[in-house]
């Protein structure tokens, strides 16, 4: 277990990325609940990785989200409809982690939606160098459509409760407090157990990074379970 401020954690996270010896771009995986802090974490190891020379991808699960009538298909507070109909990862695979992958060309794009317009976005493709590292974050990065995806697989833990309070505060300008506490208690929260229950995500995360304190992280490096 490791225990330490964030630039600690930051430093053992970038070693575990170094330490992948593959012959295509290193795919890391930064899931974790909304509001836990993966976006944040990505972004910080994205910029430790660029400062030590890596050429970095970084991408976002809220790209390839399906369009909106298709995600609220079941309504949209359905915690169901969170888990089973929210992204495309057909398109993931096919665009981006495949592209990367041992079998792949290196061609990618990063995206294939555009949220405010509600529209499929088919960008030029680009091609990575072979050291390139990919982070890419979001929520049920290690289900099975996606787990034999990843090189190095991070999962970002911070209690459920907790989660409801950081986004009141993240989303508060632009919706009410009821309205973002009924979407995390109804929709969110819920999708996330019904994710921990199926998929286990814990027992297949490389390191949990336990979020409750984001200053003073403590961080287990784990024997990965499964695939």
């Amino acid at each position: 277990m490791g225990l330490g401020d964030r630039a600690a954690l930051l430093r053992h996270l970038a070693e575990a990325v170094g330490a992948v010896s593959v012959t295509h771009p290193v795919r890391v995986a930064v899931d974790g609940p909304p509001a836990a802090g993966k976006t944040t974490l990505a972004d910080e190891l994205a910029g430790v990785l660029r400062d030590q020379g890596r050429e970095v991808v970084r991408a976002t699960i809220d790209d390839f989200l399906l369009p909106r009538a298709q995600r609220y298909r079941r309504g949209e507070f359905s915690a169901e409809g969170c888990y089973y109909d929210t992204h495309d990862y057909e398109a993931l695979n096919r665009v981006l982690l495949d592209p990367l992958g041992p079998a792949g060309d290196r061609r990618f794009r990063p995206a294939v939606y555009d949220h405010p317009t509600d529209a499929v976005l088919s960008p030029p493709a680009t091609t990575a160098p072979a050291d390139t590292v990919l982070v890419f974050d979001g929520v049920f990065l290690l289900r099975p459509e996606l787990i034999g995806q990843w090189d190095v697989r991070i999962f970002v833990s911070t209690a459920l409760e907790q989660t409801v309070h950081r986004a009141v505060i993240r989303e508060g300008r632009g919706s009410s407090r009821a309205d973002v506490e009924r979407r995390w208690r109804e929709r969110y929260i819920p999708s996330q157990r019904l994710y921990f229950t199926t998929a286990r995500p814990t027992d297949l995360a490389d390191i949990i990074v336990h979020n409750d304190d984001p200053q003073q992280p403590v961080w287990t490096a784990r024997t990965r379970e499964g695939p």
